[in-house]
């Protein structure tokens, strides 16, 4: 399994290093075939809360689903540890959730692509315009788009619940395998879920 860490806006000693190798190496017992895990500190100058200062985002990439887990502290230890016991928590509901329903998908699924499509050019007057995601902004402009594509396979709803709980979001879009409808399954209170199906016409 191999380790990345990485520091935006601040530095990475080699105890912190250590430290993070070493209680990652915990993951494996929770999750087959771990290929990389990518850690990254980035450090928040300005922030309004001092306890924000510090996030951390633990992305773990195997021959399934990308799971990513992140948190924040005034500490990178701290915040560190938390992301970890989000990402166990994670792994360890999924493994509840494929004792009790059979047949999630086993195969491999590809990792996300992020695919940013901006492009930029100077209109008559001279200002510079960005097309992003098929929409046009002049300057600087108060809109800010981001464009990503997902590589995947069609899911059941059980597979989709179990990829929603892996990258710890409250939504997840998907395409229904029984109907090949685009839906969108996301959480609501007290544990419950909810599920929306497009009709495409």
């Amino acid at each position: 399994m191999d380790i990345v860490v990485t520091g935006r806006h601040c530095t990475i000693n080699p105890e912190l290093k250590e430290l993070v190798t070493e209680r990652l190496a915990t993951i494996e017992r929770l999750r087959d075939r771990v290929i990389r895990v990518e850690v990254e500190f980035h450090a928040s100058e300005g922030t309004k809360d001092p306890s924000d200062a510090v996030e951390v985002q633990l992305t773990l990439r195997s021959r399934g689903p990308v799971v990513r887990a992140e948190a924040r502290s005034n500490d990178k230890v701290q915040a560190f540890e938390t992301a970890l016991d989000r990402l166990k928590s994670q792994l360890r509901k999924a493994a509840d959730r494929r004792k009790t329903h059979r047949g999630l998908r086993a195969a491999a699924v590809p990792d996300v692509v992020a695919t940013p499509t901006e492009a930029e050019s100077l209109n008559g007057d001279g200002v510079e315009t960005h097309s992003v995601a098929g929409l046009v902004v002049t300057g600087d402009g108060p809109l800010v788009v981001r464009e990503k594509e997902f590589s995947t396979a069609p899911l059941t709803l059980a597979q989709a619940l179990d990829e929603m709980e892996l990258v710890g979001h409250d939504f997840f879009l998907y395409q229904d395998a029984d109907t090949g409808r685009p839906s969108v399954v996301y959480r609501r209170k007290a544990y419950n879920y909810g599920v929306i199906h497009l009709n495409v016409s």
